[in-house]
């Protein structure tokens, strides 16, 4: 059965999803129920390792989000690793030509279509295992992240991988690339430009894109751009922010003593 994400996808509809760098069940169960499409474990920048990604896998097991990983980096150990965990999307940072394409479609694709080891000690506990290894192929989502320069100027020979369900975008490393400050929510024209480009390539490829936000504002607006797969902060963000608006709120009222 297809994932919510490949379903949404392959119906041209867009994806919300959630972003975890807090090393937690408990905060995971939660995210879960907020209504995100998918939910990304970030192995890369949160404070994440292997086990407490499966213990985020494990709290939000039953609910209707498909869990997906961003992998530390394009190495064919931990991604493995991930999918024989339960993940069922790679999102992978820095890739920025065909060649670092293939091998991560290679790493995430059973033979023969590429060189995934057998073993989905997690991935296969909630069907038969000859089930999963039938699916897979089709069902896990290959995601390269475009953050660089050259990744801009490769985007039609990385679309072009076979394997390769979509792409990612990293505005804060593509800023730095370019020699700009790293920020999200990117208003530069020439960066609005760059992010039309992609689109159009994934348009052509029959391929989708997808965004790093800081704001649901920015997201829903990137969304009517053409982006399907849209993140709003992470859950340590959403968190600081919300507790901060409670303390300023708090603090800004007339009721005795809330400005000590």
């Amino acid at each position: 059965m297809a994932t919510k994400l490949k379903q949404r996808i392959t119906a041209g509809k867009a994806c919300v999803n959630g972003w975890l760098a807090i090393p937690s069940g408990f905060s995971a169960e939660v995210m879960a129920q907020c209504g995100w499409d998918t939910v990304t474990v970030d192995m890369q920048h949160g404070v994440q390792d292997y086990q407490s990604m499966v213990q985020c896998f494990q709290a939000m097991q039953a609910h209707p989000v498909t869990p997906l990983v961003r992998v530390p980096w394009n190495e064919p150990g931990i991604i493995g690793k991930v999918l024989d965990g339960g993940a069922m999307g790679v999102i992978c940072p820095m890739v920025n030509n065909a060649a670092e394409a293939k091998a991560l479609a290679d790493a995430c694709l059973y033979p023969p279509m590429g060189k995934r080891s057998n073993g989905p000690i997690r991935a296969a506990m909630y069907g038969e295992a000859s089930d999963y290894q039938k699916t897979a192929n089709d069902e896990i989502m290959i995601i390269p992240m475009i953050e660089t320069r050259e990744g801009i100027d490769n985007i039609d020979e990385i679309l072009s991988v076979p394997g390769i369900s979509g792409i990612y975008i990293g505005p804060s490393d593509m800023g730095l690339s370019l020699g700009m400050i790293p920020i999200l929510d990117r208003e530069e024209p020439n960066i609005l430009a760059i992010y039309e480009k992609l689109l159009a390539s994934c348009k052509k490829h029959g391929k989708f894109a997808g965004l790093h936000n800081g704001s649901a504002a920015y997201a829903s607006r990137m969304i009517g751009m053409g982006f399907q797969l849209v993140t709003i902060a992470n859950d340590s963000g959403l968190m600081a922010k919300a507790a901060k608006e409670a303390v300023a709120a708090v603090r800004s009222s007339n009721q005795p003593g809330a400005a000590a």
